[in-house]
Formats: structure tokens, C-alpha cells, sequence
């Protein structure tokens, strides 16, 4: 389907009834008891500061196997917000990886985006602990979170660093996230956040033909941020010229920026049951 044939305002039915079943993957239909285990050290360091931001909250499915998983970043601009796992993803039958990392200006985006690539490898590797399975994971954030979900499934040397393969990523889905160049990398090198660019720290810079399934999700066109859905929109087009076979965009009408996430996340909930159906755990 044609991503301007993709405007959503007629879903609002199928919306309701995702929110209110949650998701069941062969298991009891009996609603699971959850757990959450907070501030998890997904970094080992004496920098204080490191051992404050690099923590993250797994709230999680007890008695039920290999489930998926969803690691999420929070928005913030990278400069901004705090670790928490959304009302609407909670207790559907997956687990949530919710992940704190370090802001500028006390660092540099490129140390937040390692962040962001150390906690999906703790993920990686310990979810299995839990009862879930590294075949089923997925992520995704909002806005900033949706920027550092992007490069991680993209460009394929921040997960490598942890020894993880980024197609290993079971699907991502970022919500209203820049495509282009982050605004916070722009003003590290004193480029106003109107004046786009495009170069390695980028997503769009790095589009692959074989790049894990990539849901775009965005608000409306002309209520989101300076051009958020076109870039989006672009991203998607550029995906399709490259041979990516599974990129789909949404674009949720009538929500803004800061609104789209809460009627993003039955999307998000539809996307991962339909990818984990595919998946032998």
C-alpha cells in the first residue's frame, strides 16, 4: 500500500479492540501474572554518572515462554525524559525492556546512542533469564527514542561493538523518530535545528536491503515537528528503492508529536504478534 494511502483516522474501531485483548502467543488465555525488576545495570562502571543513567526497568510475563520482547527508549530529544514503561504495552503479553541513557550535554549523542546499543545487548542476553527469547526482540521509542531505534537497526557497527548482529532485531518501530541528521547532533556542531542535514548519523544514510522489518509511525503531517513525517515519508520511499521489502508507515491523523505515541502503540502491539508468528523460538 502507498504510504498516502496509509492515513489511519478510519481504525479507531480495530484500535479499541487491540487495546483491550492483549496479545497471546500459544499460551493460556488466562491473563499472566507480571513482574518488574527496576534499575538494572546494563553498564559496569565508577563514573557515577554512568552508574545513575545506564539502568533499565524489564516488566515481564511470569510463567509463559518465549515471549517477545520490546526494548524501549524514551523521547526527550536526547537531552530529556526519564525510563518508563508505557500504560499501553503493559500486561499484553510481552515484556518491556525500558531503558534510562545518558543526555547531552553531558555527552555526546554518539555516547547516547551506545547507551541505547549496550541495553539492547544486555537484552540480548539476559532475556532468555526472564522467560522470553532473543528471537523475539524487538525496538522501538518515541520521538528521540525513535532516532536512536533507527540507527541502531540500521547502521549495523553500534550493535557490533556488543558482538550482536543488528539483523538478529526481530522487527523496529519508531515512533515520529528523526530520519535524518538528530538536531542535537547539529547543535554539537552549531548548525541550527532548522537547517537539515544528512551524513552518518543519519538513519536514512544508512538504508539496507536487509535491514530487519520497519514499521514507521508518525502524527499527522501537518501537526507534527518541522517535517517529522517527511522524513519519515522519505525514509520509507528510500527503503522501497533499496529492495527492503518489509517497511510499512503509518501516519495517525489529528495527533501531534507529543500525542501520537499513545494511539501508536496497539499499531506496535499488532506489529510484533504478526512478526512473531513467523519466528521458531
Amino acid at each position: 500500500m502507498h504510504f498516502s494511502d496509509q492515513r489511519i483516522a478510519t481504525t479507531l474501531v480495530f484500535v479499541l479492540l487491540v487495546l483491550a485483548c492483549p496479545l497471546s502467543y500459544g499460551q493460556s488465555a488466562t491473563t499472566p501474572v507480571y513482574k518488574t525488576e527496576k534499575a538494572i545495570p546494563y553498564r559496569t562502571s565508577t563514573d557515577p554518572y554512568v552508574a545513575k543513567m545506564c539502568v533499565l526497568d524489564i516488566h515481564y510475563p511470569v510463567g509463559i515462554k518465549n515471549f517477545p520482547t520490546v526494548v524501549w527508549f524514551h523521547g526527550g530529544g536526547l537531552k530529556a525524559g526519564k525510563r518508563d514503561v508505557p500504560e499501553r504495552l503493559s500486561e499484553q503479553g510481552i515484556a518491556v525492556v525500558a531503558v534510562e541513557y545518558r543526555l547531552s550535554p553531558k555527552v555526546k549523542v554518539v555516547d547516547c546512542i551506545d547507551d541505547a546499543a549496550a541495553s539492547v545487548a544486555w537484552t540480548f542476553a539476559n532475556i532468555q533469564k526472564y522467560g522470553g527469547t532473543p528471537k523475539k526482540v524487538f525496538v522501538s521509542g518515541h520521538s528521540a527514542g525513535g532516532y536512536l531505534t533507527s540507527m541502531l537497526g540500521l547502521d549495523k557497527k553500534w550493535l557490533k561493538k556488543y558482538q550482536i548482529d543488528a539483523d538478529s532485531i526481530a522487527g523496529l518501530i519508531p515512533f515520529s523518530g528523526h530520519t535524518i541528521t538528530h538536531f542535537t547532533v547539529r547543535k554539537e556542531r552549531g548548525i541550527d535545528g532548522k537547517q537539515p542535514i544528512l551524513d552518518e548519523m543519519a538513519p536514512l544514510f544508512h538504508v539496507r536491503s536487509d535491514a530487519p522489518p520497519l514499521l514507521l509511525i508518525t502524527g499527522d503531517r501537518e501537526l507534527e515537528l518541522l517535517g517529522r513525517y517527511e522524513e519519515n515519508a522519505y525514509m520509507w520511499r528510500m527503503m522501497k528503492v533499496v529492495g527492503h521489502e518489509k517497511t510499512t508507515l503509518h501516519e495517525l491523523d489529528g495527533y501531534n508529536h507529543g500525542q501520537m505515541a499513545d494511539p501508536a502503540h496497539p499499531l506496535l502491539l499488532r506489529f510484533v504478534r504478526e512478526q512473531s508468528k513467523r519466528i521458531t523460538p
